[in-house]
């Protein structure tokens, strides 16, 4: 990721409604489907900032891997050094069948090989154990935004089911998120890419004023939390997966 959009990242993931909505969501899944208790190990890997590993540090035993400089000294600071797993998602150095949890959360756009990395998750994981992805969907919301994140793509259904599909993994739930935020989050996409500076202004660095910030993430997490309803498109893809 480019080392800029830690700060970017940094100053909003507390509480602009996408970044704490999806927390919420993956630590749903992990409690109604995955058994979590204080002796579950959990890896978190491609940990970013650390957002989501430090909040589940009160929940479970936490551990987080990454590869970038600027990711690991933060993580350090936060999770403490015996906890932080210097290495890419494509090559643990972690014994077989280990993990419990093992999260991959808006981290397999940004890996070229990620058949690599979902095989290195699935064999870290024990048998039983779940994963929980989330990557973001459609190409045609392809902008700006991905070229600076340094994506190598966008999923949809289709893409994550051939992917995950190569493992035996048991699918919980495999559903588009964001569905109501589609058409927006297309429209604000094609008027950045025309050039105008301020339209250049990513809404994705901007927190909502509540009591909007607040709606938008409640609608968020049900629409992502429900099994019921298969979203025909979405920003993003959800996948909860048990190992067989």
């Amino acid at each position: 990721m480019n080392p800029e959009e830690y700060k970017n990242l940094a100053t909003v993931e507390q509480n602009h409604w996408y970044y704490s909505g999806k927390r919420k969501i993956v630590s749903h899944w992990m409690r109604e489907f995955g058994h979590l208790t204080r002796d579950s190990l959990l890896l978190d890997c491609g940990a970013g900032t650390g957002a989501f590993a430090a909040e589940m540090q009160s929940r479970c035993r936490v551990f987080a891997s990454d590869d970038y400089a600027e990711s690991l000294a933060i993580l350090r600071d936060r999770l403490g050094e015996e906890r932080v797993i210097a290495a890419s998602c494509t090559n643990l150095p972690l014994p077989d069948n280990k993990f419990d949890f093992v999260t991959a959360l808006d981290v397999l756009e940004h890996i070229e090989e990620d058949s690599r990395a979902l095989s290195e998750i699935y064999r870290v994981t024990k048998p039983g154990g779940m994963v929980i992805i989330t990557v973001p969907a459609l190409m045609s919301l392809w902008s700006d935004w991905d070229v600076t994140l340094r994506h190598f793509r966008r999923y949809d259904r289709k893409s994550l089911n051939i992917l995950v599909d190569q493992y035996s993994f048991q699918t919980i739930n495999l559903n588009y998120m964001n569905f109501w935020a589609f058409p927006v989050v297309w429209a604000l996409r094609r008027l950045r890419g025309r050039g105008n500076a301020e339209s250049k202004k990513r809404a994705e660095d901007k927190i909502p004023r509540n009591p909007f910030n607040s709606l938008l993430r409640s609608i968020f997490i049900w629409s992502s939390c429900q099994r019921f309803i298969k979203w025909p498109l979405g920003v993003g893809l959800l996948a909860v997966l048990v190992k067989k």
